[in-house]
């Protein structure tokens, strides 16, 4: 009997309106009058997983770990992985290195308060880590984090860095001090595309999903890197008038499908926390 590879399963914990694809219509200003159903949402990720018997990565917004501790500390408790996902979403391409500096030392400074656990991970908003940005690692190993999952290699609009390879490497060389831990993409036709999750999940039937993971673990031999968001299983989340098409389509498509989708996908598949499947070190005491 062939055993299954290990997946990495990781959730992205933010809110609905905390999104790229509402930025231009919802103030960060506003953030603390929207209605907050991250929690709720990340609860019911959490009780899926726990039925399954399944251990995650979580990517955790310091915004989300200061009003929201007691999710933090039901992720720990439950034995998943805490890791960062930045302070209040900023993309990485729009800040200095001194600004991500403070940026990812508050956040990790927050999750590790509430969660009391060491934080190692970490994944850019919008996958905002690329060509402009190689810096990003040099301050992500310099302030402790031992791994990132903030690559696409992919051309996209809004995100990715196509050169870049499609899994696991060492971005810094012979330097070491931080690996970087690609979400999944399949190569088709000579160009590389999406496959790990997020509205690539939602918008192409779960066939593609399906196939293009057990391609790259029967036929590349390797491990994926998949990722969900809590708003994606909240069908019942506000409606906001005003979005551009491309915007409304991205965030609204298909929510009422995707906890069934993603129910599926922990059956099909063998899943692990990211930090187990790489291997990432365990900090010294």
């Amino acid at each position: 009997m062939t055993t299954r590879l290990v997946n990495a399963l990781s959730i992205d914990v933010e809110d609905w309106f905390q999104v790229q694809a509402l930025a231009g219509r919802v103030s960060r200003d506003d953030w603390d009058r929207m209605e907050r159903r991250v929690e709720r949402n990340t609860e019911r990720i959490l009780s899926i997983l726990d039925r399954h018997a399944l251990r995650a990565t979580f990517f955790t917004l310091g915004w989300v770990a200061q009003r929201s501790r007691a999710i933090i500390r039901r992720i720990v408790a439950e034995g998943h992985e805490l890791a960062c996902h930045g302070l209040d979403h900023t993309r990485v391409d729009s800040q200095t290195p001194e600004q991500f500096r403070a940026d990812i030392r508050r956040a990790k400074r927050l999750l590790e308060d509430a969660g009391g656990v060491a934080v190692r991970g970490y994944r850019a908003a919008t996958f905002s880590v690329g060509p402009t940005t190689p810096w990003a690692w040099e301050v992500l190993a310099d302030e402790g984090f031992a791994y990132s999952s903030s690559v696409c290699p992919v051309r996209h609009d809004l995100y990715g860095m196509p050169d870049a390879p499609r899994f696991a490497y060492r971005p810094l060389g012979e330097r070491g001090g931080i690996e970087e831990i690609p979400v999944s993409t399949i190569r088709v036709l000579g160009r590389t595309i999406p496959c790990g999750g997020g509205g690539w999940f939602r918008i192409l039937p779960y066939a593609f999903t399906r196939a293009a993971l057990g391609r790259i673990n029967q036929g590349e031999g390797r491990p994926c890197v998949f990722y969900l968001h809590p708003w994606e299983l909240d069908p019942g989340q506000p409606r906001l008038d005003g979005l551009p098409w491309k915007a409304r389509f991205r965030h609204y498509a298909n929510l009422d499908h995707t906890e069934a989708r993603f129910v599926r996908l922990l059956g099909d598949f063998a899943w692990d926390r990211v930090d187990r499947v790489f291997g990432v070190p365990v900090p010294c005491a």
